[in-house]
């Protein structure tokens, strides 16, 4: 079996890597785990695997901390990765004690709402009349935050085409909530995009709202910023967010951040094997790239691939194989023509079946694959 491998991950992560004695241990990791899985004594496995830095989102905490004005960490969104080790990692952080748990979907069954309440989570998302009835009748003493709409017209996922009150109906959620006893303490947006003025604008937004819940008697902090930024575009997109914040609120106010993929997303680091490979002979192995085929795709672990369109850059690591660019085409397990990682890509050597693929920092939902720890220092 080959001992070869490839990373691959969004921007150039890859080139950062060379040198970073934590990516050191994350390979050694890999590898270390690739040759136990591959010993036929013990029998061979297939599946792909995570390695999770567990010191990587400890970093991000402490960056997140540094800001002025202080974020607030909210629970970062289980949806975005649901591994019990890093929960309790952040657990420990001081960041998921029931009472900080935001129940964030605004759309809620009766049922998830009873549930809530058994679990002391009583802090909930509403941004239209009927799941606020629902929320008063299952979850008479939940405390809430109004939801408004927010979206960044260039995301490929436009966030508030689904959730989020209109500024100009907040006064419409706001009063009959006044009117059945509701408490409406917070205010919450969630832009999910990278445009740092998509942020400022919302927060404009929020404070209109702020003043409209005055306006019926409500007093409400903090804010809820939601997510969305991520470990390239945290500082800029902080930056804007304490400007608009500083220019359209008062100092006290709070700030609460929902940082679900700026914890995940450069901490997990993604194992896969090729399984098998196809190449073209004479004039088409000049046009068309080889094709690889590896055991995850997008209907697992790559799935931003399909939602997002995220390009992957790719290195190849130790390889026996023939050095020299080699082009290829990486395709997922499954029978889909759908089920494609990346396009075109050119790697350094020769690939082969059987070879370790460690590919991208992930850290994204959609998780399938098992997760092995580690604690860098």
């Amino acid at each position: 079996m080959s001992a070869a491998s490839i990373h691959c991950s969004p921007s150039d992560w890859h080139k950062e890597r060379m040198t970073d004695p934590v990516d050191g241990l994350i390979d050694l990791t890999i590898h270390t785990l690739l040759s136990s899985m591959g010993n036929y004594e013990f029998g061979v496995t297939d599946v792909p695997f995570f390695v999770a830095d567990l010191g990587q989102a400890i970093c991000q905490h402490r960056r997140c901390c540094g800001t002025r004005p202080k974020l607030t960490i909210g629970a970062p969104a289980v949806k975005c990765n649901p591994d019990p080790t890093l929960l309790r990692l952040l657990a420990e952080l001081g960041t998921v004690d029931p009472s900080r748990i935001i129940f964030a979907n605004p759309c809620k069954s009766a049922s998830s709402l009873l549930f809530a309440a058994r679990a002391g989570v009583t802090l909930t998302t509403f941004d239209n009349l009927d799941g606020l009835e629902t929320i008063q009748t299952f979850l008479p003493t939940a405390r809430l935050m109004l939801r408004i709409y927010a979206c960044d017209n260039d995301a490929l996922i436009k966030l508030g085409e689904k959730f989020g009150a209109p500024v100009e109906r907040s006064f419409v959620m706001l009063q009959p909530a006044r009117e059945l006893g509701s408490e409406v303490c917070e205010v919450s947006f969630h832009v999910g995009a990278s445009n740092a003025s998509a942020y400022a604008n919302a927060i404009q937004h929020a404070h209109m709202v702020f003043e409209l819940g005055k306006s019926v008697g409500y007093v409400m902090n903090p804010l809820d910023i939601g997510g969305g930024y991520q470990d390239s575009n945290f500082e800029k997109i902080s930056r804007s967010v304490r400007e608009a914040l500083m220019e359209g609120f008062p100092f006290q106010t709070r700030s609460i951040a929902e940082s679900g993929r700026y914890f995940a997303r450069s901490a997990f680091t993604l194992a896969c094997k090729v399984l098998s490979s196809r190449c073209d002979i004479a004039e088409a192995a000049q046009e068309r790239p080889d094709i690889l085929y590896q055991n995850d795709g997008v209907y697992g672990s790559f799935m931003n691939v399909l939602l997002e369109k995220e390009v992957l850059t790719i290195h190849l690591g130790d390889t026996k194989r023939a050095r020299g660019p080699h082009r290829y085409s990486i395709w997922g397990p499954t029978r889909d023509s759908v089920d494609c990682v990346a396009r075109e890509t050119t790697l350094e050597a020769e690939v082969r079946a059987a070879t370790e693929i460690p590919p991208t920092r992930l850290g994204r939902s959609y998780m399938r694959a098992y997760i092995w720890s580690i604690l860098s220092a």
